[in-house]
């Protein structure tokens, strides 16, 4: 490596290793190079190391979502003999452009990680197209902000869970079914979505666009937007929401609106967190095997380090739902 830069193995080193103690011109060159010729770095700085690492990247870590597969990701790691290490991403504001997205990269490899799980990580195609190029395997839990053709991604099955919540609802007695989604760019709000729609149409409910939200997976979505269907001329009988954050958001407004539940108002959530059980009343939702996703993401990481292909590029794991006392037939009105 060295030879085909023109300097000493020193100064690869430090710009391998994020030494200040080199021009920038020469850290360019190094790095370029090493996307160039593919090369891995097998050392990190404070000495060699002979352990692997895999490394778990996402934007916001404070979700019951994210830390759900991070403890799949983690049993996974633990039982493999492999070092965990999580990272936030690259600002996104510049995290598309190729040589930050390079860099960080590299910064990875450097510390001795041999893969990468993005989990919802948005935005992620300069750095799918960097660690490609460096040899390094990436795969994206719940892809948002993409459909790379280079992606290898882990998911769930989101229409069929969607489709059976909604089917659920339906067998209630529901038929103004409100739906809070998640954003329009996430590969699991929009099939979620398409699994509520999918369940009208085969009921013979037409689909309602003044009932359907897209905003954030995020409490404060499930307030704001079951404020405005509670308190329009004809509300829903049933709101569904498309996590169980935005849910927990519908559940405080419907309290504080004097809503009964679940005699005025049904509510669904999706994934099953921990807080699902806790709420009141507990939350009926869509479970999702989220350590299941975390583990299946090591394991496909694993046959990628070894130069296998997986079996396939894009994972889905079986969801089921779990009936608790959020939903009920309609009151009759």
């Amino acid at each position: 490596m060295a030879n085909a830069v023109g300097v000493s193995t020193a100064t690869v080193s430090k710009a391998l290793n994020g030494r200040g103690d080199i021009a920038a011109e020469t850290r360019d060159r190094v790095l370029a190079a090493v996307a160039e010729l593919g090369y891995r770095p097998t050392t990190v700085s404070g000495g060699a190391s002979t352990r692997r690492a895999i490394a778990v990247v996402f934007d916001v870590p404070a979700s019951p979502y994210i830390l759900g597969v991070l403890q799949g990701v983690l049993a996974a790691a633990t039982e493999t003999h492999v070092d965990l290490l999580t990272r936030l991403a690259p600002p996104r504001a510049s995290r598309g452009q190729r040589a930050v997205a390079r860099d960080w990269v590299l910064e990875q490899q450097a510390s001795g990680v041999t893969g990468i799980i993005g989990l919802t990580l948005s935005a992620p195609d300069a750095l799918i197209d960097a660690a490609s190029n460096a040899s390094l395997p990436f795969v994206i839990v719940d892809p948002v902000d993409t459909s790379h053709a280079r992606m290898v991604s882990v998911g769930s099955s989101n229409w069929a869970g969607a489709r059976t919540a909604t089917e659920h609802l339906i067998d209630l007695g529901h038929r103004r079914i409100a739906w809070i989604g998640g954003p329009e760019t996430s590969t699991a709000a929009r099939d979620r979505l398409y699994g509520y729609q999918a369940a009208l149409d085969a009921a013979g409910i037409a689909v309602d666009p003044s009932l359907i939200r897209a905003d954030h997976f995020t409490v404060s979505t499930g307030a704001i937007h079951a404020r405005d269907l509670l308190t329009a001329p004809e509300p829903p009988t049933a709101i569904m929401a498309a996590d169980d954050e935005i849910a927990v958001g519908v559940l405080a407004t419907a309290h504080e609106l004097g809503v009964r539940l679940p005699e005025d108002l049904s509510v669904t959530g999706f994934d099953d967190t921990p807080q699902a059980a806790w709420t009141t009343p507990p939350l009926t939702t869509v479970h999702q095997h989220l350590e299941g996703m975390g583990a299946m993401a090591v394991q496909t990481l694993r046959v990628m380090a070894e130069g296998q292909h997986p079996s396939s590029r894009h994972v889905e794991l079986a969801t089921s739902l779990t009936v608790r006392e959020s939903t009920a037939p309609p009151r009759r009105r």
